[in-house]
């Protein structure tokens, strides 16, 4: 089965299959708003999938959800991809992002996404949604971003 090489939150990325990806304030782990609901206006979830020789040619269902810290579902999608043939038997990192727009969180709190290939959970991704009392004075070099509201 194919599984997840890497995975990580950003503000914004650019991938384009078989090359090189771009990212903007990558590593994104906590975001802070003045009041809740907070509407964030974008991120990106950037997924690096490694798929065997064996399973390329094959389409692979790949599913994430985001869940808040009572485990309701935030948001989530559902869709498919291919690798192709490497025709050298080698393994291939299939590189792709998906865009998240307007995403509204209920509360402060832990969120997870949970990234699953082919109906399995492969990866977790924490999300800590700061209230205004725990952002202080600013950024704390730890993957804060500020959210607009």
């Amino acid at each position: 089965m194919p599984d997840i090489d890497f995975a990580f939150l950003a503000d914004a990325a650019e991938t384009i299959p078989g090359q090189k990806f771009h990212v903007l304030g990558g590593g994104v782990a906590r975001i802070g708003g003045r009041r809740f609901p907070l509407r964030h206006p974008h991120l990106a979830l950037i997924i690096g999938l490694q798929v065997t020789a064996p399973e390329t040619d094959r389409e692979h269902e790949i599913r994430f959800v985001l869940l808040d810290p009572d485990g309701g579902e935030v948001a989530g999608a559902t869709g498919s991809l291919s690798a192709r043939s490497q025709r050298d038997g080698r393994d291939a990192v299939l590189t792709f992002s998906i865009d998240l727009w307007n995403l509204t969180f209920p509360a402060p709190g832990d969120y997870s996404f949970r990234i699953l290939v082919n109906g399995s959970e492969r990866k977790r991704l924490p999300l800590l949604l700061l209230a205004p009392s725990d952002l202080g004075s600013g950024g704390d070099g730890m993957g804060t971003k500020p959210a607009d509201d």
